[in-house]
């Protein structure tokens, strides 16, 4: 057999989302919610709950099924173990472990599609995986975590811009823009780099790759084309320049000094990224990942503009109140943005059933 079945993944799936489950609450008991002991326990794990464990299971997944190969599936399985892991207050070793071999995992997957085709959109999902690897591996000798994040951010930041590009890889664009995308690029890795040795000098230079990869993307996606088109497909190009304004937003408090640790300015900037540019592009790609890794129908509904609104407004309160050290919104705001969360799982679970039903397409 080489692949695993659609009903054989979803155990993986479900690992994942334990670890988002586990990541929210996490997060809230970090903003002084009141929240079960294994979520307070977790709280300091948070980010790595939520990208590492959490969304390093959804991206390798989605690899693994794109390339049709059993082993591939080691990626999800150790990103999502060790989100358990760190849920159950095992061993840190062991839960670092499994991410560096989950990302080894992806890294090879990756390289193995690079090798049936090279272009632009499989060399950047190749150097994403290399910085989860890279994040995970500084984490799991003994880095701070905070040196880790933006090794992580640029392996989601650069996975998404990779698919963008496979996405809109028919579209004319120019030589100049081509190279123009590849020094972002240069510059996101170089500022990520240059942390280990000056970390204020490197999050400034992280920051204004981020910066200009948003405006990158504003100016050449397909979405420009779609965001007025009806149903889906104006839906997704929505999501996806929501998150590209959110990720601007984060590039400018980053040039800031909203990265640094400890900046009162962090936890706005962290999640302006995360939520706001990363959680948008869920939102719009989860109609067609979805499917295409369960074999379920999701139909289209309105109702989808819902949580997308919720993720936003609760977003942009939770960010002013953190820009203005107006503490209590910015708790308020997180406790909003786990809301939102929840509500989009529900329009999914909720789609998911009318398609076995057999709903339409488009509502």
């Amino acid at each position: 057999m080489a692949d695993l079945p659609p009903l054989a993944r979803l155990p993986l799936l479900v690992l994942g989302m334990l670890s988002l489950l586990g990541g929210v609450l996490a997060g809230l008991a970090r903003l002084d919610w009141s929240m079960p002991a294994i979520a307070s326990a977790a709280a300091g794990w948070h980010g790595a709950l939520m990208i590492s464990a959490f969304l390093g299971t959804v991206i390798s997944l989605e690899r693994a099924v794109a390339i049709g190969r059993l082993w591939a599936y080691l990626a999800p399985a150790c990103a999502g173990l060790g989100g358990i892991a760190l849920l159950a207050g095992a061993p840190l070793a062991l839960a670092q472990g499994l991410g560096v071999a989950a990302a080894f995992v992806l890294l090879a997957a990756s390289g193995m599609v690079l090798q049936r085709l090279v272009a632009p959109f499989t060399l950047l999902l190749a150097i994403a995986a290399l910085c989860w690897l890279i994040g995970n591996a500084l984490w799991f000798h003994g880095a701070e975590v905070h040196l880790a994040v933006p090794w992580w951010l640029a392996f989601l930041v650069l996975t998404i811009a990779g698919e963008r590009l496979e996405l809109n890889r028919f579209l004319p664009t120019s030589k100049d823009a081509q190279r123009f995308f590849f020094l972002i690029v240069g510059l996101v890795l170089t500022g990520a780099t240059a942390t280990l040795r000056d970390e204020e000098a490197g999050l400034a230079l992280f920051s204004a790759g981020l910066l200009a990869l948003a405006i990158w993307l504003w100016r050449f996606d397909i979405a420009q084309r779609n965001w007025r088109r009806p149903g889906l497909t104006g839906y997704i190009a929505l999501c996806l320049l929501s998150g590209y304004a959110w990720l601007a937003a984060a590039g400018l408090l980053g040039l800031l000094g909203g990265f640094q640790p400890g900046h009162l300015w962090h936890d706005a900037t962290l999640h302006a990224v995360t939520l706001g540019f990363v959680f948008a592009m869920i939102f719009g790609h989860a109609p067609i990942i979805f499917p295409a890794v369960l074999r379920v129908k999701i139909p289209w509904h309105p109702l989808a503009f819902l949580p997308l609104a919720l993720l936003h407004a609760s977003l942009a309160w939770r960010v002013i109140g953190g820009l203005g050290e107006r503490y209590g919104m910015v708790g308020d705001g997180g406790m909003a943005n786990a809301i939102a969360l929840l509500v989009f799982i529900l329009v999914m679970l909720s789609s998911v059933l009318r398609g076995r039903r057999g709903g339409s397409g488009e509502a």
